[in-house]
């Protein structure tokens, strides 16, 4: 049986380590939460190799006392805790002692600070948790701490690393988030010798949002400020038509402390209720201040986590304060402009701009009609010799009563149930425009040809060059073969998303058009042994899904560019796509890029990461529902369903319904 024993305190202090110093990211935010505490107005970070090499962190707080920098590398020593009292009431960011001691074990670290009061500095050198003795040196007022060659003495962390353009993203995220915790702060971030950060300082939460996170983004913010009993919350939050594919740009504070919420966003979304479209996400930046003996943040060794004394009443106060903010701006449109917006024409005798989706759903508008009926005007040329002169109206549809769309446009289904475009016109305007027996043609062809010379011939009958009652190709010395025909009709559509369909067996289906056609697509991508069809923007598009997500994104573009991605590092957050498949609407390029970062952080393997992105490549190439769609479309997705091929969307959600004609019956009473 093996003996119990302590632990040197150099093992502890590797293993406390562990839990404070995940990697050059919570070096940085340790230091910069003491720099916080120590009363600085200005901190300047610089990080070369993502922070590997090196993290210097440059402050003018108060400094440290030259007799007591050595205590402050000793484990569990602070200045912010006395009593156990004074854990139920923690104002500071930095309190558990632990981050100066666990840093200095696993990396070199020097330290030169100096107070006001004092006249000349002090300096520190450090090694693997080895503190050299204090000695005096010129600096300036306030800290800074240079931490180089992280985890030298600990290979096994060393190997788990990332790569240096993650760390850096790592780290330029959580600058983002201390600078908008607090706008009082001007904070300086320097990347391999770059400025990649800087805001003013100047107490102005909208100041540090526009600096931390962009000039777009700000653009789409609505300010919000409520309160509820002791709980204030204030902030911004965007409006509902600048949703995000993601939660990434969700930042929520706590009394200065910048933390992740099930609350908080649970609070948020529910504000946006009715309002938001699915699959999307508001972003915000929030600050809730509360009384401190109200939050426990002694909860979490990274602090990033919270317990609320009273979660409800924090749940109310945030949703009511977005609920109101949104209903007072009252749904007003952002002021940037939308994507897909087309380009106004002033001059209607040019071509217009506009992207596929605005095309579709243009198409899916009744065409407006003229002021007053416009007659064509038709004057014939003297005819020649040996020429007739040819004129071929327009075909005319007979009068009909009165019937829904949905039912004029299916009419011959039944019939015809394997043509493979719309049935126009019906076969009654081509006979209907037919001289009659006695040669007097219809009125409303006498009406159109008046202005033609007597001597012109009588109009010839419109003749579609592929009639609607052919349905398979007829070569000489080979008989047809009729298609069977189908064991199913399709009634209609409803809402434009669900088809109406029945079948022998006295069955209503109701298909869901956007679930079947995203099954379709993802198993012919799953199916697909050539990498997709790319399509080269004419004007590359600039997606900003935040630092963090732009760094998974960049490190996986040999992944991208297998799925028909083409996209290249754009600085400061960033990514310009210059290709996309050819299945993909160039409109969805952000929302597919934000979608496949989040799937990209959450996939554990290279197989699971792939399957996740091939979900969001289907989703986004698929039919919406809303969209007006062919009726030979339709049909193609009726036939993959009733074979029994799609049954299931790649999500898990069911493609059809099947409703029993016993069923209905009951409804109506009559069973």
């Amino acid at each position: 049986m093996p003996h119990i024993q302590q632990l040197s305190s150099h093992v502890a202090d590797l293993i406390a380590a562990g839990e404070v110093v995940e990697r050059p990211a919570s070096v940085v935010k340790e230091l910069v939460e003491n720099a916080i505490d120590a009363g600085s107005s200005a901190i300047v970070v610089e990080i070369q190799r993502g922070g590997m090499s090196l993290i210097r962190v440059t402050d003018n707080g108060c400094g440290i006392a030259p007799e007591e920098l050595p205590t402050a590398f000793l484990r569990h020593a602070t200045s912010k805790l006395r009593t156990a009292e004074d854990l139920a009431r923690i104002g500071t960011l930095g309190f558990r002692g632990e981050a100066l001691a666990a840093i200095s074990a696993v990396s070199r670290v020097d330290v030169l600070t100096r107070r006001p009061e004092d006249a000349v500095g002090a300096a520190l050198h450090g090694e693997g948790g080895h503190m050299e003795p204090v000695r005096e040196e010129g600096a300036p007022e306030g800290t800074t701490i240079r931490v180089a060659d992280l985890f030298y003495n600990t290979p096994a962390r060393l190997k788990f690393m990332k790569k240096d353009s993650a760390e850096t993203a790592a780290v330029a995220g959580l600058m983002q988030h201390l600078a908008l915790s607090h706008p009082d702060v001007s904070f300086k971030f320097i990347k391999d010798g770059q400025e990649a950060l800087h805001t003013p300082g100047d107490g102005k939460l909208e100041s540090a949002v526009y600096a931390a996170l962009g000039r777009e983004f700000a653009r789409t913010l609505v300010p919000v400020d409520g309160r509820g009993g002791d709980i204030t919350v204030r902030g911004f939050v965007t409006a509902p038509v600048n949703g995000r594919g993601s939660r990434s740009m969700q930042v929520f504070f706590v009394n200065g402390r910048f933390i992740k919420s099930q609350v908080l966003t649970a609070a948020l979304e529910e504000g946006y209720r009715n309002q938001l479209l699915k699959g999307r996400f508001p972003g915000c930046v929030l600050e809730v201040t509360l009384p401190v003996t109200a939050v426990d943040v002694n909860v979490h060794p990274a602090k990033t986590q919270v317990k609320f004394a009273r979660e409800h009443d924090v749940f109310e106060a945030v949703f009511h304060t977005v609920m109101d903010a949104l209903d007072a701006r009252g749904g007003a449109v952002s002021p940037v402009k939308p994507a897909n917006q087309p380009v106004q024409n002033p001059r209607q005798d040019f071509f217009q701009s506009m992207d596929a989706k605005s095309y579709r759903e243009q198409g899916a508008k009744p065409a407006a009609a003229p002021s007053a009926p416009v007659r064509p005007v038709f004057t014939p040329q003297p005819p020649k010799a040996d020429v007739q002169p040819v004129f071929n109206p327009p075909p005319v549809k007979p009068a009909e009563p009165a019937r829904p769309a949905w039912n004029t446009e299916w009419r011959s289904t039944a019939k015809v149930a394997d043509s493979v475009q719309p049935i126009w016109p019906p076969r009654g305007a081509v006979k209907a425009a037919q001289p009659s027996a006695l040669g007097k043609a219809p009125a409303s062809v006498t009406a159109r040809t008046e202005t033609a010379p007597a001597t012109a011939p009588a109009p010839k009958p419109f003749v579609p060059a592929i009639p609607a009652q052919q349905t398979a190709m007829e070569l000489p010395g080979q008989q047809t073969v009729m298609p069977a025909e189908a064991p199913w009709r399709i009634a209609g559509e409803v809402f434009h998303t669900y088809i109406i369909c029945e079948d022998g067996s006295e069955n209503l289906w109701l298909i869901d058009k956007h679930a079947a056609h995203e099954r379709i697509n993802f198993d012919r991508l799953m199916a697909a042994k050539e990498p997709p069809m790319r399509q080269t923007l004419m004007q590359p598009v600039a997606v900003e899904p935040g630092k963090e997500d732009a760094a998974l994104l960049l490190e996986n573009l040999e992944l991208l560019e297998q799925f028909g991605f083409g996209c290249e590092d754009f600085g400061d957050g960033a990514v310009l796509v210059r290709e996309v498949p050819a299945d993909l609407d160039a409109a969805d390029t952000a929302a597919t890029l934000e979608e496949f970062a989040q799937k990209l952080r959450t996939g554990r393997s290279l197989d699971e990461k792939r399957e996740a992105l091939l979900h969001t490549m289907a989703c986004k190439a698929s039919i919406k529902g809303g969209w007006t769609s062919d009726p030979a479309e339709l049909k193609v997705l009726v036939e993959k369903v009733q074979s029994g091929e799609v049954r299931y969307c790649p999500h898990g959600r069911p493609v059809v319904v099947k409703i029993r004609k016993y069923e209905l019956e009951k409804l109506f009473k009559r069973a």
